[in-house]
């Protein structure tokens, strides 16, 4: 159980000190994810960004994810999920509206700074947690897409077979906690009231301040 998000960064920067002030990015998937992130890349001294992977909700159930979608255009469908009776023209216009909403939200949260170079870089990938997976994924496809040299992936916690899956997609996985069972991310934080837009704003600004 970790009393917040900061805690949780905390003691997921104290796993990864190898690569204090290394030629490394740390990318945070918003919005929560943003506030651990901030913790790890201030311990390591690098500098700190945004991914924005977001989910193609099913039909009738947008909460359950068919895949996820990246800024680039890359998606990655759930592999368990049977696509039969979702039309091509649904998942096209699901992926459509969830890349104009990753657009909007880049706009927001980053103004007009271009995006940063991943190419030859170690990438150490944050949330505040893994439940599925999905939007995981589809940010590790961009990732080895735009050829980042290693990729990390750093969550305080997730559920065994989550982290079992996922520790074949990346070069180094990190995961402080692995519950059974499982049910959400937010059990297992004292406090884990909904980090705001304004809040990522900010976290963002210092940081770019501080390098």
């Amino acid at each position: 159980m970790f009393t917040n998000r900061e805690e949780a960064g905390d003691l997921l920067a104290l796993k990864l000190l190898d690569y204090e002030g290394k030629d490394c990015i740390v990318l945070a998937i918003p919005r929560g994810g943003v506030v651990v992130a901030r913790r790890v890349a201030e311990r390591l001294k690098v500098p700190l960004d945004l991914i924005i992977p977001r989910k193609i909700g099913a039909p009738q159930n947008p909460e359950f994810a068919l895949g996820a979608v990246t800024l680039d255009g890359t998606v990655v469908m759930n592999p368990s999920v049977n696509p039969l009776g979702i039309s091509p023209d649904y998942i096209q216009r699901e992926v459509k509206r969830q890349k104009e909403e990753i657009k909007r939200r880049m706009k927001e949260y980053r103004g007009d700074k271009p995006l940063p170079s991943v190419s030859a870089k170690i990438v150490i990938l944050v949330d505040d947690g893994i439940a599925t997976g999905s939007t995981v994924l589809a940010a590790i496809a961009t990732l080895e897409k735009q050829r980042a040299k290693k990729i990390i992936l750093a969550v305080p916690v997730a559920p065994p077979d989550t982290v079992k899956r996922l520790r074949r997609k990346v070069d180094q996985l990190i995961c402080l906690e692995t519950p059974e069972p499982f049910y959400a991310v937010g059990q297992f934080y004292q406090d884990f009231t909904q980090t705001t837009d304004e809040e990522v704003i900010e976290i963002l600004k210092q940081a770019q301040q501080e390098m």
